[in-house]
């Protein structure tokens, strides 16, 4: 990869849920997080080739969606991780580690910042854009029931069309708006909005 120049993520640990068909729902607490020592390991091992490879250290991280109050993130062991790694290599940069938040679909705004402030240049939210592109098709369907029923029929006449409804155009746009609209937040959240 070094030599393409092709930038690298690994997930070191493991992260909690299900994703992708792999179940880790039942895995031992404890091992939802990364130590600081494999992180430094890694983090020496790939300088010695690039600078172009990330970390997805666990801090209690979960795949796929949960009720609030059952996840318990702790964003600011990557933290230690960074002051581990400069310590004992011993680096100028108060955050020589490019990290990577996985499970990150329904954290908190705080759980975010504090992620951020400790090195994370990415976020994985696929379950939070998933839902997000649904609201939209399930809105318009909501709103639209008396129109997506039949091809003709609707409350304007037995006689009236449907086809405008439920052209496939139509809805996928819904889900595209929704979808825009989490993405943005997202880019909120990460401080990475166009600035132009």
């Amino acid at each position: 990869m070094a030599k393409i120049n092709c930038l690298l993520e690994m997930e070191i640990g493991i992260t909690g849920g299900e994703e992708d068909g792999v179940n880790n729902e039942g895995v031992d607490n404890a091992a939802l997080y990364t130590q600081p020592e494999d992180i430094l390991d890694i983090y020496k091992r790939f300088s010695e080739y690039t600078d172009l490879f990330s970390i997805a250290a666990a801090f209690g991280n979960v795949h796929g969606v949960y009720q609030a109050g059952n996840v318990k993130l702790h964003p600011e062991l990557l933290g230690k991780h960074q002051a581990h790694v400069k310590k004992e290599l011993k680096l100028e940069s108060d955050r020589p580690v490019f990290f990577v938040f996985h499970g990150g679909s329904g954290s908190t705004k705080q759980e975010i910042a504090t992620a951020l402030s400790h090195g994370v240049v990415k976020m994985n939210i696929d379950t939070d854009t998933q839902w997000a592109y649904c609201s939209g098709f399930r809105d318009y369907f909501n709103a639209k029931a008396d129109y997506v029923r039949n091809q003709v029929g609707n409350p304007e006449g037995a006689d009236k069309p449907n086809k405008k409804y439920y052209d496939p155009r139509v809805f996928v746009r819904e889900g595209e708006k929704t979808m825009t609209k989490r993405v943005i937040e997202a880019c909120k959240d990460l401080k990475n909005e166009n600035t132009y």
